[in-house]
């Protein structure tokens, strides 16, 4: 009975230990604040496809899904529903990425059949077309300015199109393996292509060059993202890892640290410091880079997540995983707790790590206990 009554005793005050911890951190404060807020966000969308590539529309409640069989499924969102509102049958095989311009009227598409296609959103009529536009399947595509685009191919391979222009403006040999992804920052001057060799390559855009090649990393690098008013560049890797480069200095990392032990195949930068990632394991997480520290889970697929887009008013991200579905996460949070990220905090890794933000479908073991002390 004594020893029960010990046990009572150390769970107690392990739970007041845990409740006292959370109340000394303002980031903990403002999670939980926004918990008691409601969440709304859409529904999930269900395909019969596996789904390939996600992009949001930059000026309407619109996402676009491309699928394994080369088809673009256009659906309109709100928070009561999704609808179906458009399906284009573009490519032979699969649809690897689809992008929407600045101005939300052209729909660009790539595809294993190595065709370059662009699509007038409203009229849903092909104004442009390339076909063989690349000697490997193009695996990753960019939007730039004036009707300008680049594409990269599974043989690494890296081309500049201009819509006006039957052939491209530039086409150069980058590396041995697949294009994982294409970056640049708001001047448009330098091209960051990250690769599947675990080399990633600078291009000088206006002189149709090569600027440098970064030192051999041991792990395919994967996905890339601009922060700090861009000029840090973070890129994540098939091991788990996070390199950060200082914008201009591509020939070897800043810094490193370990995001999680899976594979992160996708990055999303929400605000200039926090960036949300997934992977092999399904899970959405967010971490704040300066300082760096973990945040916690945004949501979870039960399988791989493959891509993360955000929305135009920056209020929803989407996922999409290898059962065919679309999910919506509402992030507004972020800013609040961006606000109170307190530089000297010594944070708690390991639960911050499994710590469920507000947009998770799940619950935190301590929100229960929070409420009984």
């Amino acid at each position: 009975m004594s020893q029960d009554s010990d046990n009572s005793s150390e769970k107690s005050q392990h739970v007041t230990d845990i409740t006292d911890d959370e109340e000394e951190d303002e980031v903990i404060k403002a999670i939980k604040a926004e918990k008691n807020k409601p969440r709304d966000h859409p529904p999930s969308i269900t395909v019969e496809d596996f789904v390939v590539d996600i992009s949001f529309s930059p000026i309407k409640n619109i996402i676009a899904l491309a699928n394994i069989v080369g088809d673009v499924l256009l659906y309109e969102y709100d928070t009561e529903s999704t609808k179906l509102i458009e399906t284009h049958e573009l490519h032979l095989k699969a649809c690897r990425a689809v992008e929407f311009d600045d101005n939300g009227q052209i729909m660009y598409t790539t595809s294993k059949d190595k065709t370059i296609m662009a699509t007038d959103v409203e009229t849903g009529k092909l104004r442009k077309c390339y076909e063989n536009a690349h000697d490997d399947p193009v695996y990753s595509l960019l939007c730039l300015n004036n009707e300008k685009i680049v594409t990269g191919d599974d043989g690494g391979t890296v081309k500049l199109w201009d819509m006006r222009k039957p052939e491209p403006v530039f086409s150069i040999k980058v590396g041995d393996d697949y294009v994982s992804d294409l970056v640049t920052n708001e001047a448009q001057k330098y091209l960051v292509c990250s690769g599947g060799d675990g080399v990633l390559t600078t291009i000088d855009m206006r002189a149709s060059k090569i600027y440098v090649t970064s030192e051999d990393y041991d792990s395919e690098l994967t996905c890339m993202g601009l922060f700090r008013s861009e000029t840090k560049l973070l890129v994540g890797s098939s091991t788990g890892k996070f390199y950060l480069f200082n914008w201009k200095e591509f020939g070897l990392h800043s810094d490193e640290f370990i995001g999680q032990k899976h594979a992160i195949q996708c990055m999303l930068p929400i605000t200039q410091n926090i960036v949300v990632t997934s992977g092999e394991d399904g899970i959405l997480r967010a971490a704040h880079m300066f300082p760096q520290r973990q945040l916690g889970i945004v949501g979870q697929h039960k399988m791989p997540v493959e891509v993360l887009d955000i929305s135009h008013d920056g209020q929803y991200i989407a996922s999409c995983s290898h059962d065919n579905d679309v999910k919506f996460w509402n992030i507004s949070y972020f800013e609040s707790i961006e606000s109170v990220i307190d530089v000297n905090h010594k944070q708690n890794k390991k639960k911050d790590l499994i710590n469920n933000l507000p947009s998770s479908t799940i619950k935190n073991a301590t929100d229960f206990f929070s409420g009984l002390v």
